[in-house]
């Protein structure tokens, strides 16, 4: 089991073992503040110890990231740069330093102590997902909308204070962020329909559960409550805030609408 040290420009140590991960960045609402210039995003990158090495991603959408070990040096690619792939650097052992370009010149960059085993070689995590988060969720698919929904509040509100919406509204938000009129009606006077839908919603909202278990973004037996995994959504960039777009583009939503409105119901 990989076993992590990330010693900070201000001469901080944080120790991190498998499972574990953290974010960084200047902005107050890290695991780790990096007191540097703007060069660096408020929240800048993600590290994931993993079975057998530590994941490193950028999940800003604005500031360059980059990783260096064994005499190499890569540039992350950004969540939502055209062309790219969503992507990081997989560190089986050694060390690594990671931040802006600037903070690798000047010194100031975090540094990485990996201890696993083997030769510090940049290699896809264990199932193989080299261009992959940790967890990456299909567009295409009623579990992203579902999951777009759930953390829409909180990604219009960087307090996370304001309250998530549970599987009937989900479930009706659904209906109308797809023009589905008829459906809505319904939705508002028949009773079964109304709960088969939000029947439909609690199964994807089961099945994000089960994801995060399984890629090992949460503890097996941690209660995952609502607020619970959809901040584990967003501090993994699972859904990110450029996703809100979507739900003004006329394409993705006839997708959408072609997905949950068959009409298999009538």
């Amino acid at each position: 089991m990989a076993g992590m040290r990330l010693a900070t420009p201000s001469g901080g140590t944080l120790d991190l073992d498998a499972g574990g991960r953290l974010v960084f960045g200047r902005g107050p609402d890290v695991d780790v503040i990096v007191r540097v210039g703007r060069g660096l995003s408020r929240r800048a990158g993600l590290i994931a110890a993993l079975p057998g090495g530590v994941w490193i991603a950028n999940i800003s959408l604005t500031h360059a990231l980059y990783a260096e070990t064994a005499g190499e040096q890569i540039r992350l690619p950004r969540l939502e740069t055209p062309g790219e792939p969503r992507g990081g650097w997989f560190l089986r052992d050694g060390e690594a330093r990671v931040g802006s370009r600037s903070m690798l010149e000047d010194g100031l960059a975090l540094r990485l102590e990996v201890s696993a085993g083997g030769e510090p070689v940049p290699e896809p995590p264990p199932d193989g997902e080299s261009t992959l988060l940790p967890l990456t969720l299909d567009r295409n698919t009623k579990l992203f909308l579902v999951a777009l929904l759930w953390c829409r509040p909180w990604m219009l509100d960087p307090s996370r204070t304001t309250a998530l919406p549970r599987t009937p509204e989900i479930a009706r938000a659904a209906l109308e962020i797809t023009g589905a009129s008829y459906e809505l009606d319904r939705f508002s006077t028949d009773p079964v329909f109304r709960e088969r839908l939000a029947d439909r919603v609690g199964e994807h909202l089961r099945a994000l559960r089960r994801k995060l278990v399984d890629r090992l973004l949460v503890r097996r037996g941690m209660r995952l409550s609502d607020e619970v995994v959809v901040g584990v959504l967003l501090d993994n960039a699972a859904i990110v805030p450029s996703d809100l777009l979507l739900l003004s583009d006329p394409a993705w939503l006839s997708r959408q609408e072609n997905l949950w409105w068959d009409r298999e119901d009538h």
